[in-house]
């Protein structure tokens, strides 16, 4: 078959074999590709589509609570609902529930009076004639809702409820009216719930359920009201299993979804995504929380509703391109027969001739593409190839002496760089207060300074006042060079803020050196695969008053007697993180005794044992607990080898920092742990 082909037919099918083996993988990338950008920028749609919503929502809710509460906390309201029956008070509470009705989203009021259980409710369809609408009753199931609310310790809460008495489903603004801590009755306002499904539920894009879910998952708000779980904003144990968002997920994300509901409720303003079959079908969640209604808003996408293909387009398209194919290949046959066959075939006679003896039939030498170049390739290729076999000696020996050269260039460049990371370390520890630290605490102090490289982005400082010392460690994002980089910069930062805010309050600390980190590394002017944040933790010591004040960026303070252990947690957002964090100081007493120990998170990362795990904290604290009577020198030294036994041949990961002190025990007229006025109380 393939003799029958020849060179054209062979190209033909070559070119088409060629063809459909690079458009099926180039199709399937193609629809992977195309699949994964529509989940991508369908998870950013639904996560802004639910940000959106849940402002959407929070507005007009927060403002009815806001009014509701205002409503239940009035004074006429209170009075009133002391002494029901007084005519005065009665007139003055239905004047000003007018007022309030034309506020409330729903423009009706309700009261509950506890005592009595009368219900009074007003939309302004006719006059209030201060009549109750009905009575609650502990024995109606219909009005649990409301002795569930009242034994709660919640102030108030937001239900969505059947009253069947009035005949209105709403979503009510439950509030409690107390006096003096005994509760008078119940007051608020509402939404229509159908008035409010068709305005934030209802109207959603094509393809998009959003659905409003309590802290358990019940739901208060869906699009189908057979699925709201009735009441049980008021009374938890109301609702059935069916009423639960977590009853229409599929088993095997329903914990997914939980820690979903979790994490959004951890982290309020930001969005929780994944991907589960909601009644059999499946949709992309995301899950937000709204703390001011304690509410979730989960919104369902359907990843379907915009299909990839489309008859519209599709079939036009595939048979466009089959045109195309088909003039390609007519093209490359002609192409190749006039191009490449037509001259292969003069060549063939050609050599035949001169095969017969007839040397008067020349090769095609006047050709001067790539045929001409094959026919004078073969007179002058025996004459090449010994030409070349000497020129091959001399290029051999060219190339030796060459990459000698380059070796030995390469090696000098070596040696410089390591010279100059060398200068590098001579300079980075020159900023570090060693000589301060021991003239103001000598003994009582230890630190364990261990870069992964040469130079690293660790560091520490001390500075000295009148009144006490500040003392802290440093973690600068990245290592080696540009780590060290960081850290020149980061200590200027930190001598501008001391300067700026004092000493004294590590808090204002961190606050200031934040703010100026960001105005000197501005996020938006670097690229995103730059680090620039800062972990640091800062102890301000007041032997006077025998006190320690501390604030931290993601490190902790330890302190420990050798029987027990008080730790001190930072911040969990370190120094330039994308968003500022908010910093606070903590304060413990100074003992004597007692080692403070700050440690980077080198140390507690540093992996290594069996399995290649990090440190970890619950064994650091085991080994400072062991530690904390011996000297901090020998603390230093035991804190080293037990790190060396543990990383075992695994390499250092990190730059590792652990400064650690004590105070001796006062005596009268004792101030060796007061910081000198002299020339180190203005160094650091």
């Amino acid at each position: 078959m393939a003799a029958l082909l020849g060179l054209r037919g062979k190209s033909v099918v070559t070119l088409l074999l060629a063809f459909l083996l690079a458009l099926i993988p180039a199709v399937l990338i193609g629809w992977k590709a195309v699949d994964e950008v529509r989940r991508h920028f369908a998870g950013a749609y639904a996560e802004q589509y639910t940000l959106l919503q849940m402002q959407r929502i929070m507005a007009p809710v927060s403002r009815e609570l806001a009014l509701s509460r205002r409503f239940a906390d009035s004074v006429v309201t209170r009075e009133w609902l002391q002494s029901p029956d007084d005519p005065e008070r009665r007139a003055r509470f239905f004047a000003e529930a007018e007022g309030f009705r034309q506020q409330f989203g729903s423009n009706a009021y309700f009261v509950i009076d506890h005592d009595t259980g009368d219900y009074y409710f007003g939309d302004g369809s006719q006059a209030d004639n201060g009549a109750s609408s009905y009575r609650l009753s502990p024995d109606e199931p219909n009005d649990a809702w409301y002795f569930a609310t009242m034994a709660s310790t919640a102030t108030y809460n937001l239900n969505v409820n059947v009253d069947h008495a009035l005949q209105r489903t709403m979503l009510w603004v439950n509030v409690k009216v107390q006096e003096n801590g005994e509760p008078l009755g119940l007051a608020g306002g509402g939404f229509d719930l159908t008035q409010f499904l068709d305005r934030f539920i209802r109207s959603s894009p094509p393809g998009m359920t959003p659905m409003i879910v309590d802290g358990r998952g019940a739901l208060q708000i869906h699009p189908d009201t057979r699925r709201i779980a009735f009441s049980s904003g008021s009374n938890p144990g109301e609702a059935d299993d069916s009423r639960y968002i977590q009853s229409l997920v599929n088993e095997t994300r329903q914990e997914t979804l939980r820690q979903a509901m979790h994490d959004a409720r951890r982290r309020p303003g930001e969005v929780a995504l994944l991907e589960a079959k909601l009644e059999g079908e499946p949709r992309l969640l995301a899950v937000g929380y709204i703390p001011e209604l304690q509410w979730l808003l989960i919104t369902a996408l359907d990843l379907q509703a915009a299909p990839l293909l489309d008859n519209r387009w599709f079939w036009p398209v595939v048979l466009t391109f089959g045109l195309i194919l088909a003039l390609l290949t007519a093209t490359f046959a002609y192409t190749t027969h006039r191009l490449i066959l037509t001259p292969l075939h003069r060549l063939r006679l050609s050599a035949q001739a001169i095969a017969e003896g007839n040397y008067r039939s020349p090769l095609p030498l006047e050709r001067t593409d790539e045929i001409g170049e094959l026919s004078r390739t073969f007179s002058h290729m025996a004459r090449q190839v010994e030409r070349y076999t000497r020129d091959l000696e001399s290029q051999v020996h060219q190339r030796t002496q060459a990459l000698e050269a380059a070796h030995a260039e390469a090696v000098s460049a070596h040696r410089q760089l390591e010279a100059s990371i060398q200068y590098a370390s001579i300079i980075q520890q020159a900023i570090l207060p060693d000589g301060q630290l021991q003239r103001h605490f000598r003994h009582r102090y230890g630190v364990l300074w261990k870069p992964r490289d040469v130079v690293g982005g660790d560091f520490y400082v001390f500075r000295a006042t009148e009144r006490g010392y500040l003392l802290g460690i440093v973690d600068c994002a990245g290592h080696g060079v540009p780590g060290a980089l960081m850290t020149m910069l980061a200590r200027a930062i930190i001598d501008h803020a001391i300067a700026q805010q004092g000493a004294d309050d590590p808090a204002a600390l961190l606050t200031e050196i934040d703010r100026r980190s960001r105005e000197l590394l501005p996020a938006e002017q670097l690229p995103s695969s730059i680090a620039t944040n800062m972990d640091i933790g800062l102890v301000w010591g007041d032997p006077e008053a025998e006190t320690l004040t501390y604030a931290g960026a993601k490190l902790d303070l330890y302190a420990s007697d050798g029987t027990r252990i008080e730790r001190l947690k930072g911040s969990k957002r370190a120094l330039g993180h994308r968003r500022p964090g908010h910093y606070e100081n903590q304060r413990l007493a100074l003992r004597p005794g007692w080692s403070y120990t700050l440690c980077s998170d080198g140390f507690l990362d540093q992996a290594g044992g069996h399995h290649g795990f990090g440190f970890g904290n619950r064994r650091f604290e085991t080994l400072l607990l062991a530690q904390a009577n011996r000297p901090l020198e020998a603390q230093m030294q035991a804190f080293e080898e037990a790190l060396l036994a543990y990383q075992g041949s695994l390499p250092q990961r990190d730059d590792i920092t652990l400064l650690a002190f004590q105070i001796e025990p006062r005596v009268a007229n004792d101030h060796s742990c007061r910081p000198s006025a002299g020339a180190g109380a203005s160094e650091e």
